[in-house]
């Protein structure tokens, strides 16, 4: 059963005249976990962090290919945020309405106030296909990069592309 919180994705895509693909699997909370998911399904999987600043002024999500592994010292002096670090499971409900193992691009659209900086792994553009989940981790779908970046626009938040 689809949740409100899955819906609420797949009525903004429609919106939005986004086409997608929805692959569902047990409840995942690390791209480790997921993998095994994934063997059938094609494009970029990601990786989403959640992160504020020192200050927790700040928050940020950073979207990337994977099998990469953030260096959060030098992504803080590329975004010249000061030191940065995980948010904490209150912060991620409170700015993007998910939980813990869904982060997402799709939780922008809980960000009414536009206060997440989304930072997108640059070398995500040379895939075809992108997969995230859809604000819960018990699925994943997958879209084209041309619609996350009409996704992303949608939102609104402030986009940098590292």
């Amino acid at each position: 059963m689809i949740s409100e919180t899955e819906q609420k994705v797949y009525d903004t895509l429609d919106q939005l005249n986004i086409d997608y693909r929805r692959h569902e699997h047990q409840p995942v909370y690390t791209v480790e976990e997921a993998k095994q998911y994934w063997k059938d399904i094609e494009g970029a999987h990601a990786k989403n962090l959640f992160l504020r600043n020192n200050k927790g002024n700040r928050h940020y999500l950073i979207v990337m290919e994977q099998s990469k592994s953030a260096d959060l010292q030098k992504l803080s002096m590329k975004l010249a945020a000061g030191k940065l670090s995980f948010a904490s499971e209150r912060r991620l409900k409170e700015h993007l309405g998910l939980e813990t193992g869904a982060v997402s691009p799709f939780g922008l659209i809980n960000d009414h106030k536009k206060a997440v900086t989304v930072v997108i792994d640059s070398e995500l553009k040379q895939f075809d296909k992108v997969n995230f989940h859809p604000n819960v981790n018990t699925a994943t779908i997958t879209i084209s990069y041309h619609d996350l970046e009409k996704f992303l626009q949608h939102c609104g938040n402030e986009t940098v592309f590292i």
